[in-house]
């Protein structure tokens, strides 16, 4: 790591995290700011009621869309992988296209479109799925429908960087020797791109662990997530040392996916 590099990391990353994760250690002051003094009072906040719920919804549910997003994504980029080289900057072009629009108005369109008596509601009711009226919304997933939609090309950019770099050529002699499309994908194929699914999962997981908008958006009360938490220490109970607490627990629940990924990425390059 250049001299550069290593500062705008301490500057722009390790001096905020060191900067939270100190405030979580001080009391509160009349105004909702940290106070001075050192107590593990902030860190009681996990013990309060809901906040366990929160905490496990967060990891099944940032999980949950880590593992069907790279699903999704692998015959996605793997498709435009084969497609032809004059078609694939086009088919790529349509992957990151809803990232012209902001990230909130594609929320707010899903939250429009599985409002009761919206278009999906109105569909699925007309099919005999649903009851006339019943509320898509708020639900864990809702939650999880949109988490999915948003974060799906995070998952689909790397995956087919790892693809572009692939020999072509390995794929096309299991094919020769008889091996099916299927067999060959997931032999040659999958061993190959291994790197490219661990950056899609961490692309998609660790943004996920930390979600505010959705949740908030289409998920109610039985989806909120620990980003909701840490809005309503934040904004509503003004208590800075709580809000920075939780942060922390989420950035330490992260911490176990980095290691492995690191420990792994050593791995291979021995």
């Amino acid at each position: 790591m250049t001299l550069p590099s290593l500062a705008w990391m301490g500057v722009f990353f390790a001096l905020p995290a060191v900067n939270l994760f100190l405030m979580a250690f001080h009391p509160v002051d009349t105004t909702g700011e940290a106070g001075k003094g050192w107590t593990l009072e902030a860190w009681s906040v996990f013990a309060q009621p809901g906040y366990a719920a929160a905490a496990w919804r967060t990891l099944w549910m940032s999980g949950a869309t880590t593992l069907i997003c790279v699903l999704l994504a692998l015959p996605v980029a793997w498709r435009v992988r084969l497609a032809d080289a004059a078609w694939r900057p086009w088919l790529l072009l349509i992957v990151v296209l809803p990232f012209w629009t902001s990230f909130l108005v594609r929320v707010f369109s899903w939250r429009s479109l599985l409002q009761s008596g919206g278009p999906v509601a109105s569909l699925l009711s007309a099919l005999g799925v649903i009851d006339e009226g019943t509320m898509l919304l708020y639900h864990p997933a809702a939650v999880l429908l949109v988490m999915v939609y948003t974060s799906l090309p995070l998952a689909v950019l790397p995956l087919y960087a790892a693809m572009e770099k692939l020999n072509f050529s390995e794929y096309e002699a299991a094919r020769d020797l008889g091996a099916g499309q299927w067999r060959a994908f997931v032999h040659v194929v999958l061993p190959a791109v291994k790197k490219g699914i661990i950056a899609a999962a961490l692309l998609v997981g660790i943004p996920c662990l930390g979600s505010y908008v959705v949740p908030e958006m289409v998920g109610g009360l039985d989806a909120e997530m620990l980003g909701s938490k840490i809005g309503q220490r934040l904004f509503s109970d003004r208590n800075l040392p709580q809000a920075a607490a939780l942060a922390c627990g989420l950035a330490l629940a992260a911490v176990p996916l980095v290691w492995l990924t690191l420990r792994r990425g050593k791995e291979d390059s021995a």
